[in-house]
């Protein structure tokens, strides 16, 4: 830590793992199975932790921004590529299909608001073939169902 000042203890409300043993299995096994759809369309391992470190950051889940940081970095993202991901849209870092995946990403993570426009979709389509699109639709949606356990339960610690 570069800081004298303490840290604070976010206190867990509920242990998911234990309350909802058969849940966190399924969760688990809906990972499992996004992650087998990932490889299946060749999405490359630093993307895919990106998107992960997107959707986690729009839903402040901060176990997860700490899990998906570390997880890019170890895939060999660069740090300012990293860091860059929450300001991806002002960021000269990332690609046409790497913005398009963030932006169906940050669309997906606020579908209530979004319900995920047909403009969003279009700019995908037109960077992934339908097996990296239905890849990455089902790597959003796991995503999204982590950081709900996470950021409703706090069951989990980020550890930095």
């Amino acid at each position: 830590m570069t800081t004298n000042e303490t840290t604070i203890d976010i206190l867990t409300r509920l242990d998911i793992d234990t309350a909802a043993p058969a849940f966190s299995r399924a969760l688990e096994a809906l990972d499992a199975a996004a992650n087998k759809e990932l490889d299946r369309a060749g999405i490359e391992r630093g993307l895919r932790e990106l998107v992960r470190l997107r959707a986690s950051q729009v839903n402040g889940c901060a176990y997860c921004v700490a899990q998906h940081t570390g997880d890019a970095l170890s895939a060999s993202e660069p740090i300012g590529r990293v860091a860059a991901v929450a300001v991806w849209r002002e960021s000269p870092f990332f690609t046409a299909r790497e913005r398009a995946a963030f932006a169906l990403t940050d669309t997906m993570t606020q579908l209530a608001q979004t319900h995920v426009p047909d403009a969003d979709w279009r700019e995908a389509a037109a960077h992934l073939n339908p097996s990296e699109l239905g890849a990455l639709v089902a790597l959003v949606v796991a995503i999204n169902a982590w950081n709900a356990v996470g950021v409703t339960t706090r069951a989990w610690t980020p550890a930095l």
